[in-house]
């Protein structure tokens, strides 16, 4: 141990002194003063540093956490009042350090918390364990002390999640995230680059009393030059081992993710709670890392989000045995022994109970007394959960009232659960103006139900709302002046102008003059790109209900909504004069543009040659210029997770192989899975609560649609990879796969469907808005596939299907029916082949490995009146998989088949 000057990066700073560590595998820094750390890089790779050390200088004053920092509510035995502990606000006294008894740094606070130093002893200690950085805390109650309660215990934990000031590429390059496994005993925190790339952190426990028990974000001033709680920095969490003090006074009107405890010291007695910091080389090692520190593992096939009709698996890796299992609430959820070739887990299959749903809570009792949580969300199925939501949209969501000054009816249009009504004035003018993300999300939930489930009724809504509120006011029908060309589309129909409009036309209750309010001139803008895949969708919708069901549009034909569709999206690119761009952003990848993928196929396949080379050229001019960008994932926001869905899209569309490589590994740098239906597959967002949601602030989203959308890419990616068995290459699907049913459990029982959920654990419900729920529905229909995958442990696993025959023991023949939400795309990874049908249902397929051929059943879809579809399908990994059966040709490539038939596949 040396001690070192460092000098901070502020010109105004002065020199502080650090403790300098040095172990197997890692190296940094401790603060000098405050013993927290400063700086932590991995030595597989020096040059990257965890910590955000470069920032500390603008963040080390009170109230300032950092990894090391120690929360703690307290109390004598004898009385009811909860006594705090705060290291962050109590920076300006140092505790007393020393390098004593092979510690690498520890610190005695007596001095920092005098009021508690009359009863305990805490100590804190940095130390070295197999080369991993341990950090603890001792809690010592004095010999001739009374008993003491301690009613939370918070270790905050700091990584380089700032944002503030860097370049995208510097961001990229520089930061990282943390995500949580809420899984008490066999929890962790993973922490990841953005670069997707390792090496990486997984942080357990160190002793076997520091479980898991809540992810408490840490409240600072948000007035500082890091900007705490914005969108360039979402702010630090605690991992919570205690929380009954929380639960009793903060959270206290919220239903906690584990149950609230305590921890009794006795005099004389102490308790050491201790982290431990461990590289992981990759991503998809993380839970082999935890299981190698001594973690129970638990993996769940398909996942956490469980429908009803869904067979789900939940597999358990630990050295001792379970020894019991309890579920909350009770009888949510039945579970019973399966049968798999590996020895080294235990498989279960997991049955909701009758009528569940939400929320359910699976605690397992292992015999050395360990504890894990897993976290379940229960849900009808998906055909179902799509019926009551386009009754919700289409019945609750419509609305007709006449509307002078804002030609918003008819339109399926935003809705607050809170109040149970329309949303109809917004001081955010565009979720109440069926436009941006928060605004047209409902509408373009209700096209894409369309899309696969036609109701008669519903297409001749979605028709009128195109006629008479889409294509005269929401888009320009004839160019209108030179700022308002054909084709355009505005950013909000509804806006905030009052010498425009009847004096207290107003809801005097909403706060428009202090917040983003928009004027009609603004809200009729239309330079906003995003805006318009949103439209675009609609027009898609509508186009691809008439080939479920073939005579269901009265209004307008087939072709006519391809065609607006195809115009709406070129009109991006257009220009006012020769020279002046309609619209920016329109080189970002946009949130929704996988629709795109279909409509340019469509082109094609109906014939509209010119239409198809002009907007594939366009998508490839957008190819080639993020080919020329270090991170092409440029957006409104400093760093997002929104671009990535577009430019994966188009690279792998023109070969870019590079850059899809790139944008993959991207997205697994902040899509975690873990065995908590919120976290798994949940892709990092922070910031739309405040432009989309009822309770405004920065905050981790639980499935808003960065699961949806960012699914798709792996869905993809899985599809093609060339060892789809291999570990890895399943790690993508599930954590995929999580993301493709995220958007399931945010529609409620009866059929509203909400932005995201809340995951502050003062708060934890689903927010109120519906807002841009939507644009995470269209992920899920989009990806929605059911998968056959040969697993090296588990066997022959299905997401999204039920297997029909045993998947074990040397079966050659495994039969699957379809239980994914659309039931048009299958994938048989085995076989190589990825095959789907513009209309019908896939009632079953047959994978033999013996006959070496894949036989799949169609049927009619349920409530499409389609005879006949037009199949496609592809060798993804070259297994020489060919269609075998005769078929007429069909559309653009694809084959003309009878429904319901029988298709047969030779490999």
């Amino acid at each position: 141990m040396r001690l070192l000057s460092f000098l901070a990066l502020s010109p105004a700073a002065v020199y502080a002194t650090v403790h300098n560590f040095s172990i197997n595998n890692w190296q940094g820094y401790f603060n000098g003063a405050s013993g927290v750390l400063q700086s932590l890089s991995p030595v597989a790779d020096l040059s990257y540093d965890f910590s955000p050390s470069d920032y500390f200088h603008l963040r080390n004053g009170p109230g300032n956490y950092h990894t090391g920092d120690i929360t703690m509510s307290w109390r004598l035995a004898n009385s009811s009042e909860w006594q705090e502990i705060d290291s962050a606000a109590s920076r300006q006294t140092s505790p007393n350090t020393s390098t004593l008894n092979g510690s690498l740094l520890r610190s005695n606070f007596d001095n920092v918390f005098p009021a508690a130093a009359k009863y305990m002893t805490i100590t804190r200690d940095w130390q070295e364990l197999d080369g991993d950085l341990i950090l603890s805390y001792n809690i010592a109650n004095h010999p001739s002390s009374p008993s003491i309660e301690i009613g939370a215990f918070g270790l905050p934990l700091e990584f380089n999640n700032i944002f503030t000031n860097r370049t995208p590429e510097a961001t990229h390059i520089k930061c990282n995230l943390i995500d949580p496994y809420i899984g008490l005993d066999a929890g962790y925190a993973q922490v990841t680059r953005l670069t997707g790339t390792g090496p990486n952190i997984v942080i357990t426990p160190a002793t076997n009393v520091t479980k898991f028990e809540a992810w408490n974000f840490l409240y600072e001033n948000p007035d500082q030059p890091c900007e705490y709680q914005s969108n360039v920095f979402e702010g630090l969490y605690a991992w919570q081992t205690l929380s009954l003090a929380y639960a009793e006074n903060q959270w206290n009107a919220t239903d906690p993710w584990m149950p609230p405890t305590s921890q009794i010291l006795n005099a004389g007695e102490s308790v050491t709670y201790a982290l431990r910091f461990t590289v992981a080389s990759q991503v998809a090692d993380i839970e082999s890392v935890a299981a190698s520190n001594g973690l129970p593992v638990a993996v769940g096939i398909p996942g956490f989000i469980v429908p009803e009709d869904v067979d789900t698996f939940l597999y358990l890796n630990y050295q001792h045995p379970v020894k019991s299992m309890s579920v909350v609430p009770a009888g949510a959820l039945s579970l019973s022994p399966a049968t798999i070739p590996s020895s080294e887990w235990k498989a279960y299959s997991v049955k909701p109970g009758d009528g569940t749903f939400g929320r359910a809570r699976l605690i397992i009792q292992y015999a050395d007394g360990k504890q894990q949580a897993v976290s379940y969300y229960l849900i009808n199925g998906g055909p179902q959960t799509v019926e009551k939501y386009a009754e919700f949209l289409f019945d609750e969501q419509w609305f007709t009232d006449d509307d002078p000054y804002f030609h918003r009816s008819p339109s399926v249009i935003s809705y607050d659960y809170g109040t149970k009504s329309q949303i109809l004035q917004e001081y955010r003018t565009w979720i109440a103006g069926i436009s941006d993300e928060a605004g047209a999300g409902s509408f373009e939930a209700a096209a894409m139900k369309t899309s696969v489930y036609p109701v008669a009724s519903q297409v001749h809504q979605l028709e009128e709302m195109v006629a008479r509120t889409v294509y005269n006011w929401l888009q320009n029908k004839h160019a209108n002046g030179t700022e308002n060309p054909a084709n355009s589309v505005k950013r909000s129909l509804f806006y905030w102008q009052p010498d425009l409009l009847p004096p207290d036309y107003y809801n005097k209750s909403i706060p428009f003059a202090d917040n983003y309010a928009w004027n009609q001139s603004n809200a009729w803008d239309t330079w906003r790109a995003y805006d318009y895949v949103h439209v675009s969708a609609l027009y898609w919708g509508l186009y691809a209900a008439e080939s479920q069901s073939p005579g269901v549009l009265q209004l307008q034909n087939q072709t006519w909504y391809l065609l607006r569709a195809y115009e709406t999206v070129m009109e991006i690119w257009a220009d006012y004069d020769g020279k002046t761009p309609v619209t920016f952003y329109g080189s970002d990848g946009l949130m929704c543009e996988t629709v795109w993928l279909y409509i340019l196929r469509a082109l094609k396949a109906e014939g509209y040659t010119t239409q198809f080379n002009q907007m594939q050229a366009r998508m490839q001019s957008r190819e080639k210029y993020w080919s020329t960008q270090k991170i092409p994932y440029g957006s409104e926001m400093p760093w997002d997770s929104t671009g990535e869905e577009g430019v994966y899209l188009w690279a792998k569309y023109f070969n870019n192989t590079a850059l899809v490589t790139q944008t993959l590994d991207a997205i697994r740098g902040y899509m975690p899975t873990v065995a908590h239906w919120g976290w798994n597959g949940c892709a990092r967002r922070y910031w739309d609560f405040l432009y989309g949601g009822s309770i405004a602030r920065v905050e981790r989203m639980i499935h808003h649609y960065g699961s949806g959308l960012n699914a798709l890419p792996l869905l993809d990616a899985y599809k093609y990879n060339p060892t789809p068995s291999n570990l890895s290459a399943i790690y993508d699907l599930r954590v995929a796969y999580g993301g493709n049913m995220g958007p399931m459990s945010n529609i409620n029982d009866e059929g509203f469907g909400s932005e995201a959920f809340h995951s502050f654990p003062d708060t934890m419900i689903w927010e109120a808005y519906s807002s841009d729920y939507g644009q995470n529905f269209l992920g899920h229909i989009l990806g929605a596939c059911t998968y056959l995958v040969d697993h090296p442990d588990f066997g022959m696993v299905s997401f999204g299907g039920n297997i029909l025959t045993p998947s074990y023991g040397g079966v050659a023949s495994v039969s699957v029916q379809p239980m994914d939400t659309v039931r048009q795309r299958i994938y048989v990874a085995p076989a190589g082949l990825a095959m789907q049908i513009n209309a019908g249902a896939i009632d079953s397929f047959t994978y033999d490995s013996t006959a070496k051929a894949v036989t799949v059943q169609l049927g009619m879809g349920s409530g499409q009146s389609a005879k006949s579809a037009i199949m496609t399908y592809e060798d993804t990994i070259g297994t020489g998989v060919e269609y075998a059966s005769s078929a007429q040709a069909g559309k653009s490539g694809g084959y003309s088949v009878t429904l319901p038939s029988t298709l047969t596949f030779n490999m």
